[in-house]
Order: C-alpha cells, then sequence, then structure tokens
C-alpha cells in the first residue's frame, strides 16, 4: 500500500499503458467557450486584470452589469454529439482523451452536488457532459478516458478567504475541491487525473498526498490510473505520475522520467476563439514534427482542442485530428509502443528523429524533409553488410544503402511521384540490425 508521502507515491510504478500510448487529445470545454474571446483566461483578464481588450470586448457587446456568471445560460452544447466526438478521437489515432471536467471558473461539466447551480446538469446543456462522452469514448473507441480537474477557482469565495490566511485554514479543498475529485473517479473512473491549478498553496493545503494513496491504494482505477505533476506549488517537474513541467513543454532531449509535452493547436489559446486567424492554428507539418520530437525524447504528446459553446469541434481542429490520424496510419509503428533509442536525432542531417522497437531490435528513424537528391544521410546508424535492411514504412521494396565507415549510413530513396508517397508530412524509414 501507498503512504500519504511524495516518497512512497512517487515509487508507484506508471502503469505501461501510458508510456506505449504516445498520443493523446486535451479538451477545453467549459463556460469560457461562450465569450469565446481572448483566451479561456476571458474571466479573470475582464474582472480581475481588467485587460484593456476584455473590457472592450464586454462593453462594446453586453449590456451593463452583466456577469461572467450570466455566460452560464449561454453554455448551451446543442450540437453536442459525443459519438461524433468519440469517432473523431477515433480516426486521430490517438490513444487517450482528457476533458477539462471543471476549469479555473469552478463551473463543472457533470452534475456535480458541490457545485451547486454552477454546473452543466443545472445550467445550461441540461445535461452531465462528462457521463455523455465517457460512455461513447468507452463505447466507440478503444481510448482511455481522462480527466483535467482544476485544484483551484479564481472567484470561490471559500478559496479567497483561505488565501488571505495564508492557506492556514482548508475550507475550500475541504467543502469543494477534494469532495469533487472523489466523486468523480468513483462516479467516472477515469484512466488518467490531469490536475491543474495550484493557486500558489502547497501540496499539503490541498491534501494532494492523502488523495492520491487514497486513489492509488482503494479507489476503481488503482491499477491503471495515471496522474501528472501539478498538486501544488512546487511539486510541478518533481512529484506525481508523469511530468508536464510546463505548457507546451518540448525540451528536444531524453529525460530520465516519463513525461508528457501539452500543447494546443491554437497558438493564442486553450479555449474556442472566434477571434483566431488561420495563421493562429498549427500547420500538420508542426504536428509531425512536435509527434516526433517528443516521442523520441520519451514523451507523449498531449494535443488540445477547443470546441465551441454549442458542442462543435471546428473543422479546422477535426481536419488536424484526421491529418494526424492518418499519418499514424502509416508510421505508427514508429510512435506507438515504442522506447528510446541510443541518440535522438540525427548528427549529420537535421530533422530526423529516431524511435527504437526493443523486442524486434527495429530502429525508426523519422525524417521530415525529403531530400531534393533523392538520398538521405543518417550519422548514428551502425550498419552492416548483409545484415542491416532499411524499408520505407508504407512501401513494399527494400532501399539501398552504403555503409560510411564505422557509424552512418547513405540511404537511397525510391523514386517516387507525389501520388505515390506513402504520406505526406514526414516519414519512417524502419532499419534492422543496426548495432
Amino acid at each position: 500500500r501507498y503512504e500519504p508521502t511524495w516518497g512512497s507515491l512517487d515509487a508507484r510504478p506508471l502503469p505501461t499503458w501510458f508510456d506505449e500510448a504516445k498520443f493523446g487529445v486535451f479538451i477545453h470545454w467549459g463556460v469560457f467557450s461562450v465569450p469565446s474571446f481572448g483566451s479561456e483566461w476571458f474571466w479573470w483578464y475582464w474582472q480581475k486584470e481588467k485587460r484593456e481588450p476584455y473590457v472592450k470586448f464586454m462593453d462594446t457587446n453586453y449590456p451593463p452589469g452583466f456577469s461572467y456568471e450570466d455566460f452560464g445560460p449561454l453554455f448551451t452544447a446543442e450540437f453536442f454529439d459525443a459519438n461524433q466526438w468519440a469517432d473523431i478521437l477515433k480516426d486521430s489515432g490517438a490513444k487517450y482523451v482528457v476533458l477539462t471536467s471543471k476549469h479555473h471558473e469552478g463551473f463543472t461539466l457533470w452534475g456535480s452536488k458541490y457545485s451547486w447551480n454552477w454546473n452543466a446538469v443545472d445550467v445550461g446543456p441540461k445535461r452531465d457532459l462528462v457521463a455523455e462522452l465517457a460512455t461513447s469514448v468507452r463505447n466507440r473507441t478503444d481510448l482511455h478516458f481522462g480527466l483535467y480537474h482544476s485544484l483551484f477557482e479564481w472567484f470561490n469565495p471559500l478559496f479567497l478567504e483561505d488565501a488571505t490566511n495564508a492557506f492556514k485554514t482548508r475550507k475550500f479543498p475541504t467543502s469543494k475541491s477534494l469532495p469533487e475529485l472523489y466523486e468523480i473517479v468513483t462516479k467516472y473512473e477515469p484512466e488518467i487525473i490531469w490536475s491543474d491549478g495550484d493557486g500558489n498553496a502547497p501540496d499539503t493545503y490541498w491534501n494532494s498526498t492523502g488523495f492520491l494513496a487514497w486513489l492509488y491504494n482503494d479507489s476503481p482505477v488503482r491499477d491503471t490510473v495515471v496522474t501528472n505533476d501539478r498538486w501544488g506549488a512546487g511539486s510541478i517537474c518533481a512529484h506525481g505520475g508523469f511530468y508536464t513541467c510546463s505548457d507546451r513543454y518540448n525540451p528536444g532531449r531524453l529525460l530520465p522520467h516519463k513525461w508528457e509535452n501539452c500543447m494546443t493547436l491554437d497558438r493564442g489559446s486553450w479555449g474556442y476563439r472566434r477571434d483566431a486567424r488561420l495563421r493562429d492554428y498549427l500547420a500538420i507539418e508542426d504536428l509531425v514534427k512536435q509527434l516526433a520530437e517528443t516521442v523520441s525524447c520519451g514523451g507523449n504528446l498531449l494535443m488540445n482542442i477547443g470546441p465551441t459553446h454549442d458542442g462543435r469541434i471546428a473543422v479546422v481542429f477535426e481536419e488536424r485530428l484526421r491529418q494526424v490520424g492518418a499519418w499514424l496510419k502509416v508510421n505508427g509503428e514508429a510512435i506507438y509502443g515504442t522506447k528510446p533509442w541510443r541518440a535522438q536525432n540525427d548528427t549529420a542531417t537535421p530533422g530526423v528523429w529516431y524511435t527504437f522497437r526493443p523486442g524486434e531490435g527495429k530502429v525508426n528513424a523519422i525524417f521530415l524533409n525529403w531530400p531534393e537528391s533523392g538520398i538521405l544521410e543518417l550519422g548514428e546508424p551502425r550498419a552492416k553488410l548483409g545484415e542491416t535492411q532499411v524499408k520505407l514504412a508504407g512501401y513494399k521494396e527494400l532501399l539501398k544503402w552504403v555503409a560510411l565507415g564505422e557509424k552512418g549510413m547513405v540511404i537511397a530513396l525510391p523514386q517516387l511521384t507525389p501520388q505515390q508517397l506513402p504520406c505526406q508530412w514526414g516519414w519512417t524509414l524502419q532499419l534492422t540490425d543496426v548495432h
């Protein structure tokens, strides 16, 4: 049994499914999807920081005295079709999904008995959005279902009172945050608890170690659940399950601890923005690059989309997800279930990232630029005549190659028209018997 101490909790082995999954989809959805302007931090920027664009947006478009709470009934989700979402998620090639069950605004996407009249069953959709998505994902896909949960809430009077008392009192975690966490785990059995928003309070204030000990010892998901590292000030990149370290974390080198790169398709926001421009969205080439870099360095990629207040996944997000799925159909063997190799990227040619399949002894070289010469030089593999074989994922014939002394090789890529290429945006060479 795990003790409620970091020493004990941090020693828990990460369930293997998470490292093998490599790719997940993050979904930021909530009342912030109604103004859908600027950022999912809309309430904070408007009311607390009084940032000019937000104040002006409200003055221009809403009557005087309109409060953030008034957005609640406008979060309608009338087009939300959980089956359709599940099908898009499946086609993306993702192996897990993480939905924001509650962001820093405190609005829960399930009918929480600890969030009276500020939840999706009492206000707005009048539906349990968490239950609907969980059911569809489990019935229609093999994805693991996870939930994001914000510990703190910007404007909750109990939290503000505790903060004023320098967190010597614990009214908020005992009456709101912790009861909600126990509630979502027992009710929806998520296999990921993606915690966030410590409000600058230490983990002792949140009783994070107490909750995690219960989660790992006695909860219905004790054997399969994975957690992140956001459990109180100072725990990020130091304690918990996998490390996130910061948003959009992509170190470009091998880390000793399992980590995740959580990033978003819209460079400017995690929630949906009506004011986003096309250039604000990452291109599919950017996403394939992030995936290859992240996985080669031992990480998972958690790619975020923000649905609209009425429950639609915007077409640009759907297209990106389906593009990643199409790429993974050809190159999935270089991603899923791989381990980092002795070299993460190539020394001779930039834009080449390595992964390794230990069971098969196969090294994958993912290259992002097809050389004009049709010749690809790799500086890392040690190839041996008569033993080493080189294949292009999605192409039948073996490729010709020449060794460059002790280390390195030159590979002749097949001469293909754009239509004959097995995929776009990045390709995989499968190398067997490179010592």
